[in-house]
């Protein structure tokens, strides 16, 4: 009898001995129990943040970064104005410095929205107009990215090869998650989303909305409003197979 007791002393002394926080700021009863849980709770916490922190695993990009004039994009269209899309290099730089190479050789200017689909994006960046033309540049290694597709998101069209995007891109009116992951974000827009909006509809439009000027913001050029001579620039002979183009809706 007198070991018994003896022993459930002992355990009894570690036990406090081990919950030492939570038996000072208990106030007895089934209250210390729930202390306890909550010093651990707050104990793995810290863990795991202090494990996070040495982590060499990949780190999500920042949702927004700040607006720099060499990393915006202009758009002048027929549809009324200008509009500003954020380039995001810092996720997609060989998809941007492509989009920036192309834009300085006027490559999109004349160009037109030849796909339409009211609720889901607008397409344009074909020579051909058809959704099967691109530049003479080689087709890019995909850059698929955290970046959601939510509306006035900038993604690359591409066919069904996952490294075939090339000049083509697509602007959405409204947000589709489903494309995250499977075409390349590389921008959206900041300013002049009712332009977008006013872009004409349809596969194709009976009177196509048309790129007026493509430019890079620090080029500093000014908008225009009436359409210019397109580029000289024309479709490689070799193209890639299927139409480059978001999946149906």
């Amino acid at each position: 009898m007198r070991l018994t007791c003896a022993l459930k002393t002992v355990a009894i002394g570690f036990a406090l001995t081990a919950s030492g926080m939570a038996y000072a700021q208990g106030g007895g009863g089934g209250g210390n129990g729930e202390d306890l849980k909550k010093a651990e709770t707050a104990a793995r916490a810290q863990e795991n943040a202090k494990s996070l922190e040495g982590s060499t695993a990949p780190k999500l990009p920042p949702a927004t970064v700040p607006v720099e004039p060499e990393n915006v994009w202009d758009l002048d269209l027929s549809s009324g104005g200008r509009v500003r899309i954020q380039l995001r290099p810092d996720i997609a730089p060989n998809h941007v410095e492509r989009i920036k190479t192309l834009t300085r050789q006027g490559f999109y200017n004349g160009l037109k929205f030849h796909r339409v689909i009211p609720g889901f994006m607008a397409q344009g960046g074909d020579p051909k107009g058809d959704g099967t033309g691109g530049s003479q540049l080689p087709d890019l290694k995909a850059e698929f990215n955290p970046m959601p597709h939510l509306r006035g998101t900038v993604s690359m069209a591409r066919a069904q090869s996952e490294d075939s995007a090339n000049s083509q891109f697509f602007i959405l009116f409204l947000p589709r998650m489903q494309l995250d992951k499977k075409y390349t974000v590389f921008g959206r827009v900041i300013e002049g989303m009712q332009y977008v909006d006013a872009i004409a509809q349809g596969e194709p439009p009976a009177n196509p909305t048309v790129i007026l000027q493509a430019s890079i913001e620090s080029d500093g050029r000014p908008p225009v409003t009436a359409p210019i001579a397109p580029s000289a620039a024309a479709a490689p002979e070799a193209l890639p197979s299927g139409p480059l183009t978001p999946p149906a809706q």
